[in-house]
């Protein structure tokens, strides 16, 4: 009970307060309203109608499942066959995979270098495993063969499909990891 009583008194209060803001700003308001709402000339354009949804009959009980190995072997034997498979990876099929190339490259880091009389040879880390790189070596599972390696990055040439189905060439980098010392 005393709280209605209280919110009575805090609306009677806020009326008031807002009684004595009247004067010549209100009036002032009041007129450039009025011009605004003379000047303004709304525009709505009017939404087109929906276009009719028409029911198809489910005819997928004789067809092959999406899932089935069936469609995955078809699928990759038109694959094989494509032109734009054996342009740029076709050498790349025939190939020994290399132990790093089952592995993605996201998940293998660069962790020093090695300087063999001319040759520089990165050492990168991978399941706790140590190896070391050449340039010419394959890693990742992109096709991903090195191409430079410097003290701070291995720079590697993908191979990967674009969002046509196309082979396309792209370059990488793995950069060397700090260890934050002790």
């Amino acid at each position: 009970m005393k709280s209605h009583w209280m919110a009575g008194g805090l609306v009677a209060a806020v009326v008031l307060l807002l009684s004595a803001c009247s004067g010549p700003t209100q009036d002032d308001l009041a007129v450039w309203m009025s011009e605004q709402r003379a000047t303004v000339n709304p525009r709505v354009e009017p939404v087109s109608a929906p276009v009719p949804f028409t029911p198809q009959a489910y005819r997928g009980m004789g067809a092959m499942s999406p899932f089935s190995e069936e469609k995955l072997t078809v699928l990759l034997r038109a694959e094989s066959a494509s032109p734009l498979t054996s342009s740029l990876i076709a050498a790349e099929m025939t190939r020994r995979k290399e132990p790093l190339e089952a592995v993605p490259l996201d998940v293998i880091t660069m962790v020093g270098i090695l300087q063999r009389g001319n040759e520089r040879v990165a050492l990168v880390r991978s399941d706790n495993l140590l190896y070391q790189v050449r340039t010419g070596a394959y890693m990742g599972q992109n096709f991903g063969r090195v191409t430079g390696i410097t003290e701070t990055q291995i720079s590697l040439r993908e191979i990967v499909q674009d969002a046509a189905g196309e082979w396309i060439e792209r370059t990488s980098t793995l950069q060397l990891q700090e260890v934050a010392g002790p």
